[in-house]
């Protein structure tokens, strides 16, 4: 049988308001096989729904009257199993993203390729995703240690960042400490054309404010006190690569300015120096912080936070994916034991269970250091519910509801508990910067027991 044998069964609407795209997207299409009609608008496409039966909707998010967004809602209501993929300019990436989240298949970017064009008609049609972009993902998913398991929220973020991968839009990740955000880049950075370019981490979090122009633009010799030599920015070190800006929200209003004028002119000038270098990297910023909330309170600008939040990705906490849970346990189990050079012991049922019920306040960091502490301190092959260190208070009961302050309260304490009151090490079980340890610590009137105090 030929491949125009193969399709000759599946009838494509195609709608465009470019007369010429819409006759090289008739043509490619009917050349590979398919039964292929043609609408100049969205209005003009319901009528033809409504006249002939068809297997597939590809059509372009910008035209006038009906748009390709309202014409994929009306095709949800009325033919609700009907694929629609969208054609968009590269530069409304974010609306295709989003129309994909509201029903759409898939999307495509102008200019596109025919033969991905075709491809991608036959993915969706065939109902599944294609074996080798998917087989592809798993294997990267491997390389950097996020493992994604079986739950829904997982799924959802990875077809995401499938999506947005091969672009260079800016990608805003928010989700609280400790779920692996940084992970999320990394998988970005590799599924990206620039994969092969270097992927620089800055945390915004950890670095002085005072030291951190220094270390994102560089500086020139003698550009201040202790300029003893020049230095590179991270930022033009990112150069043909990807620059992750990792708690992005504790910057500093200058250091926002500074920012957004990289990111407008993707240019950078060093402290001191009077040139500007020109810079191509890709941004992914993440924030465990309320930025809307902080743009209202006048702490973040306005027009940084839309520059960052081109395409918002939001990671899930580990409460919200229990399902992952064994997968994530067999996973850091295996690597820790490994590392350690010791028996990778096993959980028993009792265990696991009580690994599922768990709270996690410090989400995914959380159960990789209780696996982790539990390896190295038992003896047994198999890991008992008894054998796990975990405090029980760290579970509270599902019908109690606390306010945001009296959550995050208990969960510093807990987490100071967990590692002998000792702030930093809390600080990197719970994913924040060390200043925003002490500045919680003494809002929330916490008393650090002095060693030998018992509390």
């Amino acid at each position: 049988m030929s491949q125009g044998d193969n399709q000759s069964s599946h009838c494509v609407l195609v709608v465009d308001d470019d007369p010429n795209i819409l006759h090289l997207l008739e043509t490619r299409l009917a050349s590979a096989g398919f039964c292929v009609t043609t609408a100049h608008d969205g209005h003009e496409a319901l009528t033809r729904l409504h006249e002939h039966t068809v297997d597939l909707v590809l059509s372009d998010i910008r035209m006038p009257g009906l748009s390709g967004q309202e014409l994929l809602r009306e095709i949800r209501e009325q033919w609700p199993g009907l694929p629609v993929i969208l054609l968009t300019a590269y530069g409304r990436i974010p609306e295709a993203v989003a129309s994909v989240q509201q029903g759409a298949a898939d999307y495509l970017t102008k200019p596109f390729d025919g033969r991905e064009l075709v491809a991608k008609v036959q993915e969706v049609l065939a109902g599944r995703p294609c074996t080798r972009p998917q087989s592809h993902v798993s294997s990267e998913l491997t390389d950097i240690g996020l493992v994604a398991g079986q739950s829904p929220a997982m799924a959802k973020l990875l077809t995401l960042v499938k999506r947005v991968a091969p672009s260079d839009v800016t990608v805003l990740l928010e989700g609280e400490s400790g779920t692996g955000k940084e992970l999320v880049a990394r998988l970005l950075h590799r599924l990206s054309k620039r994969a092969n370019g270097p992927l620089v981490v800055v945390d915004c979090g950890s670095t002085q404010p005072t030291l951190l122009e220094s270390e994102l633009f560089g500086h020139i010799k003698g550009a201040f006190t202790h300029a003893m030599q020049e230095k590179q920015g991270l930022i033009q070190a990112a150069n043909e690569g990807t620059l992750f800006l990792d708690e992005i929200g504790n910057i500093s209003m200058e250091m926002q300015t500074r920012l957004l004028r990289f990111l407008q002119e993707k240019t950078v000038r060093r402290l001191g120096d009077v040139h500007t270098t020109k810079v191509n990297c890709r941004v992914v910023a993440a924030t465990n912080a309320d930025l809307a909330a902080m743009v209202a309170q006048g702490t973040f600008r306005e027009d940084l936070y839309y520059r960052l939040k081109v395409v918002r990705v939001h990671v899930p906490p580990l409460r919200d994916r229990r399902e992952d849970i064994p997968a994530l346990a067999q996973y850091f189990l295996a690597s820790f034991s490994r590392q350690s050079d010791i028996p990778c012991p096993g959980l028993s049922e009792a265990a696991l269970h009580r690994l599922e019920k768990h709270s996690w306040p410090g989400n995914v960091r959380e159960l990789r250091h209780v696996l982790e502490v539990s390896a190295l301190l038992s003896d047994n092959p198999l890991l008992s519910a008894e054998n796990l260190h975990m405090e029980p208070s760290t579970q509270q009961p599902e019908d109690t509801v606390l306010s945001l302050d009296e959550s995050e309260r208990n969960a510093l304490v807990r987490a100071l508990k967990h590692v002998n009151w000792v702030q930093k090490d809390a600080a990197d079980l719970l994913g924040i910067s060390r200043r925003a340890m002490h500045y919680k610590v003494r809002k929330y009137g916490i008393d650090i027991p002095k060693r030998g105090e018992k509390f």
